[in-house]
């Protein structure tokens, strides 16, 4: 019998941007001559992540380009209400083509002070999997990070044709991963794609509330299910 499984969420959970997003973009507008102010950046970020479309695909699909489309199609919705305008395609192209690849890099990235003592704690007993509404892009920024080597797969809802919480995305966890929804738990920030979305396949969820509640309180959690 396999150990028991627990899978991670990512930005949130085990790792988060390194300075505000807002502060990130409004300094890559500069470079390419918008100006436009942090404050309007963060609360339109805000906005467009909280109307954006849900990314799901039919059965046995991806998305096509890795969720590009979709990350420019959110980063235009965040300068259009910024700017009060819509930005035109020959400044928004280049603009975002340097975001996508700096939240590529490590270094725009760091990890919470109590991932790395949690996930030695927790390999020792149970087998680990990241489960994340990320694309391709997260591998190497775990591995910057000397994360990867503590999960034996990092499933992304890029490559799975659905995001959290989405039943299909744990399906895959269990499918890969050869475990029973009932020994396993999932960890998160997200209270609808994180927990809601565990709870109703079925599995035991731990939610991440930082600063307030991080990881440590997991391991009393699950030694004593």
């Amino acid at each position: 019998m396999s150990r028991p499984l627990i899978s991670f969420d990512a930005a949130g959970t085990l790792i988060q941007v390194q300075e505000p997003v807002g502060r990130t973009y409004a300094a890559f507008a500069r470079r390419h001559g918008l100006d436009v102010d942090e404050s309007a950046l963060k609360p339109a970020f805000r906005s467009a992540w909280a109307r954006s479309p849900v990314r799901l695909w039919p059965e046995g699909q991806c998305a096509p380009d890795d969720d590009r489309s979709w990350w420019r199609g959110l980063v235009a919705d965040v300068f259009s209400e910024a700017l009060q305008a819509p930005l035109e395609a020959s400044r928004l192209d280049p603009l975002f083509d340097e975001l996508y690849a700096h939240f590529a890099k490590p270094q725009a990235w760091i990890v919470y002070d109590d991932v790395l003592p949690v996930l030695s704690d927790l390999a020792r007993d149970h087998q680990l999997c990241v489960l994340s509404n990320f694309d391709r892009r997260l591998r190497p920024i775990l591995a910057g990070h000397g994360l990867d080597r503590f999960f034996a797969q990092v499933i992304l809802s890029s490559e799975v044709g659905a995001s959290k919480p989405h039943p299909r995305m744990f399906a895959t966890a269990l499918r890969l991963m050869q475990a029973n929804a009932e020994t396993s738990w999932h960890v998160g920030d997200d209270e609808k794609c994180d927990i809601t979305g565990a709870l109703s396949c079925g599995w035991k969820a731990y939610q991440v509330d930082r600063p307030q509640q991080g990881l440590k309180p997991l391991l009393e959690k699950v030694r004593f299910e």
